[in-house]
């Protein structure tokens, strides 16, 4: 095995979805240097059909706000539909992944109330300094979907290589309405998801969950 592939190894095993951030910001310098690299991501013809707006300081400290409060009160804008439905395997491993986090934080099973408490600090962005949230521009579907997550894997793993931590959430597309109204974002690009990042923190119990994956006999097929 060359350095190189040591060294990619290494940063996609680094790369996790991590809980808990320190509050100190990524200067700018890394910043450009991360989202540069993740320019570099594969999309059909090169279209490239993401678009990315990053929230920091005043802007992520609204939406901090905000969204927990609107999200209690009922207050929902999607822009994609939320309705898969899984069944079999796929749901052993989203309930083993979400066992994986509740162990990983100390929370029981029956313990609802701390779970809840959990799941809406999806909306505080576990306190972390940043937030992507990706877009696609009308009337891009499915197939620019698959190049937005070429492009947030490649965002992640520069992340990781850069001494980043980050955490995909879905649930940061529930109030789609609200980010474009606070980040002055037209109405003709849908949010599909956001990314919350910064420095991890060292210390929390939560940053320690690792989640399994599937053997690869199971979902990779070689045929001759």
């Amino acid at each position: 095995m060359s350095e190189l592939s040591k060294a990619f190894e290494t940063i996609v095993t680094e790369r996790r979805s991590l809980r808990a951030f320190l509050p100190r910001p990524v200067n700018t310098a890394t910043l450009e240097a991360v989202f540069g690299a993740a320019q570099r991501a594969p999309s059909n013809c090169n279209t490239q059909p993401w678009q990315t707006h990053v929230a920091s300081g005043d802007a992520v400290e609204t939406l901090r706000k905000e969204m927990p409060s609107r999200f209690m009160q009922g207050e929902m804008s999607l822009d994609f539909p939320y309705d898969g439905v899984y069944e079999g395997v796929y749901k052993q491993r989203q309930h083993g992944s979400a066992q994986a986090l509740y162990d990983a934080a100390g929370i029981a099973r029956e313990d609802k109330a701390r779970r809840h408490e959990q799941f809406m600090e999806n909306f505080t962005f576990f306190g972390a300094p940043h937030v992507a949230f990706l877009f696609l521009p009308e009337p891009f579907g499915l197939r620019e979907a698959a190049d937005l997550g070429m492009y947030a894997q490649t965002l992640m793993l520069a992340m990781a290589a850069n001494g980043l931590g980050s955490c995909p959430q879905t649930a940061l597309s529930f109030q789609a309405d609200l980010v474009r109204e606070v980040l002055e974002i037209d109405a003709s690009n849908k949010l599909m998801f956001g990314i919350s990042f910064g420095h991890p923190d060292p210390d929390a119990p939560v940053n320690r969950c690792v989640t399994d994956r599937a053997l690869l006999s199971d979902t990779v097929h070689f045929h001759d």
